[in-house]
């Protein structure tokens, strides 16, 4: 790694929280009017509830790059890497120059979601306060899966007001590098990116050692994702789901899943851009990087745990929408969030698949065991504590409107109290199962600004999409 990047990451500060949507927004407003030469700030578009969208804009360089954080609301890694090299980038010509890059910085995305993650931001960081303080949006109102798409017959162009603004950002700057800002919650560092870059794998793997925090080496996110190397995938679009759920017999695919495609493949087929991924855990169990250990039992009854304990979680979950459908508004988001998450969507073509896919009859590694077993238990208890903020937003919109119905009231606080039982009850045995620790905000940004430096500064002079 050059000098210049290396120094870069020496001086990250040792942050120990992450910033609010109003702290990001008012330091970025702070940047613009201390280097007004070299930093400007625009709102690029509104959100759902009708706030700006900035973007940063900083240097002159002969392409340009788009940075965006929290895609998804409950991935604020980035916005803190963002929030760190954006002051780098103003106040460090050389490391312009270096770069030369015109560099367009959105610090945060999906802007009204990270304020509903609010109550974790500051912590204390644990696996209960995480999911008990959790939102993610339903897959049709996410900022980066509500881009246009035609395909085999399957056509969503309902995109979200974010989604509009960035599409026009994009079709505005076509950038040549574009830097997706995503986290996991829970595992390793893995990445995924738009070609493969073989020639870079090495020095991806090397941010990540330095900071300590292995590579995730257990199954990948989705079954149909095959690896270009350890921990490094190509990036995927709504087209390879698609392929995947015709490939094993599922009908009426445009009911499974009612989301539109990603900036990726937006801007790569327009515009021939790369993107890059590189995800990152707030918590680590060791067992994530035994993919060299035997586990106890067999690939396919390891991912059968999972689909079981999926569909037995998804009952609940549904249990609880349909108790509380009077009581619930159709616009509440965490119904919508609870409602497409508790979805059997690839239930029956990931059963037909580990049937007949003979990769699945080996003894499951130590790390694919710990991510169907148990990983698999922790995000769907993202859910549970979903369903308590879901009556809690209720309840709330009842006092702010001042609508008094006492047994619409006693009925959300009861399944409050049963969701919060529902909810402890899985966290006491995740936390007793678990072997976790916090991985420090400071080693995560290290690891995400390295890779990033590293993938820009590779592509500045090559077109290789």
């Amino acid at each position: 790694m050059k000098a210049i990047f290396e120094e870069l990451i020496r001086n990250i500060p040792d942050y120990k929280v992450f910033l609010t949507v109003d702290e990001l927004d008012a330091h970025s407003f702070a940047l613009a009017k201390q280097y007004p030469d070299i930093v400007s700030i625009f709102s690029f578009g509104k959100t759902k509830e009708n706030r700006d969208l900035f973007c940063l804009k900083i240097g002159s360089g002969s392409q340009n790059a788009l940075m965006f954080g929290c895609p998804h609301p409950n991935e604020p890694i980035g916005t803190m890497m963002l929030e760190y090299f954006s002051e780098q980038l103003a106040k460090n010509k050389a490391l312009r120059d270096e770069l030369d890059y015109t560099w367009y910085i959105v610090k945060v995305w999906d802007a009204d979601g990270l304020r509903l993650n609010e109550g974790w931001l500051k912590g204390p960081y644990t696996i209960r306060n995480y999911s008990r303080n959790f939102f993610r949006p339903a897959g049709f109102k996410q900022v980066d899966w509500t881009f246009p798409i035609d395909y085999k017959g399957y056509h969503f162009d309902v995109a979200v007001p974010e989604t509009e603004a960035m599409m026009k950002l994009i079709d505005e700057i076509q950038p040549h590098f574009i830097y997706s800002l995503h986290n996991a919650g829970f595992g390793g560092v893995y990445w995924y990116m738009s070609r493969p870059l073989p020639e870079l794998y090495d020095d991806l793997y090397a941010a990540a050692s330095r900071e300590q925090v292995p590579l995730n080496l257990g199954e990948p996110e989705v079954p149909y994702c095959k690896p270009l190397a350890p921990a490094i995938y190509p990036n995927l679009g709504t087209e390879q789901e698609i392929d995947y759920l015709e490939s094993y017999g599922a009908k009426e695919i445009d009911k499974i899943l009612k989301v539109g495609n990603c900036s990726e493949s937006y801007a790569r087929t327009k515009y021939r851009s790369f993107t890059l991924l590189t995800e990152l855990p707030y918590f680590y169990d060791p067992r994530i990087m035994q993919n060299d250990v035997p586990g106890t039992m067999t690939r396919r009854a390891s991912v059968e745990v999972s689909l079981d304990m999926e569909a037995k979680s998804n009952a609940y979950l549904r249990s609880a929408l349909e108790d509380m459908k009077d009581e619930i508004s159709a616009d509440n988001p965490f119904r919508l969030a609870v409602d497409a998450f508790s979805e059997n969507r690839r239930d029956e073509s990931t059963r037909k698949m580990i049937a007949e896919n003979p990769e699945y009859n080996r003894t499951a590694t130590v790390a694919e065991e710990f991510d169907n077993v148990l990983m698999s238990r922790f995000y769907k208890s993202l859910s549970y504590g979903m369903v308590i903020r879901m009556a809690e937003y209720e309840l709330s919109r009842m006092q702010k409107v001042g609508e008094q119905d006492e047994k619409k009231e006693a009925h959300l606080k009861a399944w409050c109290k049963n969701a919060e039982r529902q909810h402890s009850a899985l966290m006491d045995t995740l936390e007793k199962e678990l072997n976790y620790s916090v991985v420090p905000i400071r080693k995560l940004v290290s690891i995400q600004l390295a890779c990033g430096l590293l993938v820009s500064d590779y592509l500045k002079d090559k077109n290789i999409v």
